[in-house]
């Protein structure tokens, strides 16, 4: 029997890398926007009435915008899983990807504390920089500084564990591929079950933040992967993957907290994520492909990241519960220079970071026309 190296990342299909995703590209903005848009609705700009009862049935569960970026990335590093690449070089291109951003932002974060006279301390800090925040159960620690960055120290885990992770799902056998998937997203379900088990107090820590918790979400993304770029999904179509997920977006906001904050969405958004991959992989239509939304989409990390920065900047001083045409402005100023900062992050840090970071290609080959580009991944 054939030995891999455990340095090694074989592919999980032919010789070739999967082909662009320009549709997942675009929906990340989506999914971007709707934790903006959460993060505005817990502000509670608007005063009690018609418009604040929207924004909590649009928004109300826009965090979960965080799961379909957990699932999504699974999925999208191994579709552009390269044949001979290694362990150092994979994580090399992911600390060009997210690191450059997460420190320009950390320093923004830091600034605002210092001008704001909020308490520092080491303790939050250090961990913060180091993308470990988000295993503390201390919300002072892991909603430090730059409150959404805990969701790059899950993402920092999932990176540090995918070389081996890649090596166990290149050993599935095809026929076993839905059952593990299956049994990855059954897995997200058993996570609140367990928390129940622990003081009221640690349960949402446990549940949305612990990246151990988090991580059946990005195995599943990489199982669906595997299935995709086999054939075996079935004929699920983008939209009614699409109708499937708004509807358990819009409704598990009635199921029991510990539930609905991943669980009563990570299903339906798994498939959701397969639909449209599976559409990208064959070249048919979406909405989400055109040349703005893939334009939104590859600035959006950027936007995840100081979406929230901007929002304390516009609301410093601006109080709660304006009629709503002015907290309709209040957030439209803030989209607005969240964008601005997301564009400028992304030309400025972001794509000089990889350019400098990354690894070269060994060969002009590594990389064909076909293949999803590292700065998209």
């Amino acid at each position: 029997m054939t030995t891999v190296r455990p340095a090694a990342l074989p592919p999980a299909s032919p010789d070739t890398a999967g082909g662009r995703l320009p549709s997942l590209t675009g929906l990340r903005f989506v999914a971007a926007f709707l934790v903006f848009g959460f993060h505005v609705h817990i502000e509670h700009l608007m005063a009690p009435g018609a418009v604040r009862t929207t924004m909590e049935w649009l928004f109300g569960q826009g965090a979960v915008g965080v799961s379909f970026f957990f699932i999504l990335s699974g999925f999208v590093l191994t579709w552009s899983a390269r044949k001979g690449d290694t362990a150092v070089r994979f994580w090399r291109r992911r600390i060009a990807k997210i690191y450059p951003n997460h420190v320009a932002t950390w320093l923004v974060a830091l600034a605002v504390a210092v001008v704001t006279g909020a308490g520092l301390s080491l303790a939050v800090v250090v961990p913060n920089l180091l993308l470990l925040q988000a295993w503390s159960p201390d919300i002072d620690v892991f909603f430090g500084l730059n409150t959404v960055s805990w969701s790059l120290a899950c993402e920092a885990f999932f990176y540090a564990l995918f070389p081996l992770l890649y090596l166990g799902l290149v050993r599935v056998p095809g026929r076993g591929l839905w059952p593990a998937a299956t049994l990855a997203l059954g897995a997200v379900w058993a996570v609140p079950v367990l928390a129940s088990l622990l003081p009221a107090d640690d349960r949402y820590w446990a549940i949305w933040i612990f990246p151990v918790a988090r991580l059946p979400e990005f195995v599943a993304g990489m199982l669906l992967a595997r299935i995709v770029r086999e054939g075996r999904w079935p004929r699920l179509g983008v939209w009614p993957a699409t109708a499937l997920a708004a509807a358990a977006y819009l409704t598990s906001r009635f199921l029991p907290d510990d539930f609905r904050l991943v669980a009563g969405t990570a299903i339906p958004l798994a498939l959701l994520v397969a639909a449209v991959g599976a559409a990208d992989a064959t070249g048919r239509p979406t909405p989400w492909r055109a040349g703005w939304m893939i334009w939104l989409g590859e600035v959006s990390f950027a936007f995840y990241l100081v979406h929230q920065l901007a929002l304390r900047v516009v609301l410093k001083g601006s109080g709660v519960e304006h009629s709503a045409p002015t907290a309709i402005g209040i957030a439209v100023v803030a989209l607005a220079l969240a964008l601005l900062g997301s564009w400028l992050l992304y030309r400025c840090v972001e794509l000089p970071g990889m350019r400098l970071l990354r690894p070269r290609p060994r060969a002009r080959s590594a990389y064909p026309a076909t293949a999803v580009r590292p700065e998209q991944v």
